[in-house]
This record gives structure tokens, C-alpha cells and sequence, in this order.
């Protein structure tokens, strides 16, 4: 599974650039892969985080607005039930992949499914471009440039390792050592028959 896992990692990190290209919240997507293609939604995947990354950047701006904070606020959370979607659309994807697997008596499950590991990689290829932009900072002071130079060799280090582990995730599922499953995120607050705000509850 390296060469998957190094296709993610490149996945994610084309996503970026081609979103910072233009970097505009507001830009259309230009996927250069078939839709429906385990590609397509491993740049689609990031390429949502990236936009979030950024709408929750200008969030945060003291002078915001509040009208247009509210609005941005309920952007961010139409984003997050997209990326939640995705990471399904992934788990399936993966669920499909191993159907045929013959799990072993004594197989395990993982702690997190293989997409919402690969979600983590996803969120740390952004760490990682936005701290080499800190640790480069042509405005910025030595000091400041030494650490976050510091904690993009975390970030680095990190990266190996995680993909390092779901690469052995799903090795082990491949061969029947783990078992998945796919649980719905089964969100409340979207929803109008369970948010209390929604359905009208005094």
C-alpha cells in the first residue's frame, strides 16, 4: 500500500498548490482527475480543507463584520458536513476495495477507519505547507522563522509516521489481520429532524 499512501501524499499536496494558485475561497475546483475516481476525491477531499482553512482563517479577522461572521460561520459549516461526506465516500470506497478479504479469526478493528487516517493527512499536508510559508517569511523576524522552522520538522517527522500507519492499516486489513466498518457520522446539528433550534422545540 506505499505507493497508495505516496499517491495520497501527492494528491494533497497538488490540491494545495493549485488552490494558492489563485487563493481565492471562491474558486471553482479544477480537478485534473476523473470524477469518480479515488483521485477525484482525494483532491476533492483537500481541496475542501484548503478552502476551510482559509474561511476559518478570515473568521477570525477582529474586524469582521458580524453579519458577514454569521454567514462565513454557516459556510464553514455546510464545509464541514461536506468534508464529512467525503470521508464516507472514501470509507466506502475502501469497504468495496476489501469485500472480498477473508478476515482472520482473530482480526481487530482500528481505532479509526482508513479514511479519517487519511482525513489526518490531509489536514497535516496543510500544516505543513502554511508552516514552510511561516518558516520563510520574508517580513518576519529570525526568531520567529527558527521556530516555526522547528515545528515543520514536527510536522515532516509526522507525516512519515502517520503514513507509515495507515499504510500498515491497510496492509493488515488487506490481508484479514483488522476488519472495517463504515459508522455514519450520523450528525444532529444539520439535521431539521433532530436540531431542537430547527424543529421548532421550546
Amino acid at each position: 500500500m506505499r505507493d497508495f499512501i505516496d499517491n495520497c501524499n501527492k494528491i494533497f499536496e497538488e490540491a494545495i498548490r493549485v488552490y494558492h494558485a489563485t487563493d481565492d475561497v471562491d474558486a471553482v475546483m479544477p480537478s485534473p482527475y476523473a470524477e469518480g475516481s479515488i483521485e477525484h476525491r482525494l483532491f476533492t477531499k483537500n481541496w475542501i480543507d484548503t478552502v476551510q482553512w482559509h474561511l476559518e482563517d478570515i473568521i477570525r479577522d477582529p474586524a469582521i463584520n458580524p453579519v458577514a461572521a454569521l454567514a462565513l460561520k454557516r459556510r464553514i459549516d455546510r464545509s464541514n458536513q461536506d468534508r464529512t461526506d467525503l470521508v464516507e465516500q472514501l470509507d466506502t470506497y475502501f469497504r468495496e476495495r476489501f469485500a472480498e478479504v477473508k478476515v482472520l479469526p482473530d482480526a481487530t478493528i482500528n481505532t479509526e477507519s482508513p479514511a479519517w487516517a487519511l482525513d489526518r493527512l490531509s489536514i497535516l499536508a496543510l500544516k505543513i505547507y502554511h508552516m514552510h510559508e511561516q518558516a520563510t517569511r520574508d517580513d518576519a523576524d529570525a526568531e520567529h522563522k527558527a521556530k516555526c522552522a522547528a515545528k515543520l520538522n514536527v510536522l515532516l517527522e509526522q507525516r512519515v509516521d502517520l503514513s507509515t500507519a495507515i499504510e500498515q492499516l491497510l496492509d493488515d486489513i488487506a490481508a484479514g489481520r483488522k476488519y472495517m466498518k463504515v459508522y455514519r457520522q450520523m450528525k444532529m446539528y444539520n439535521d431539521p429532524a433532530t436540531n431542537p433550534v430547527l424543529y421548532g422545540k421550546k
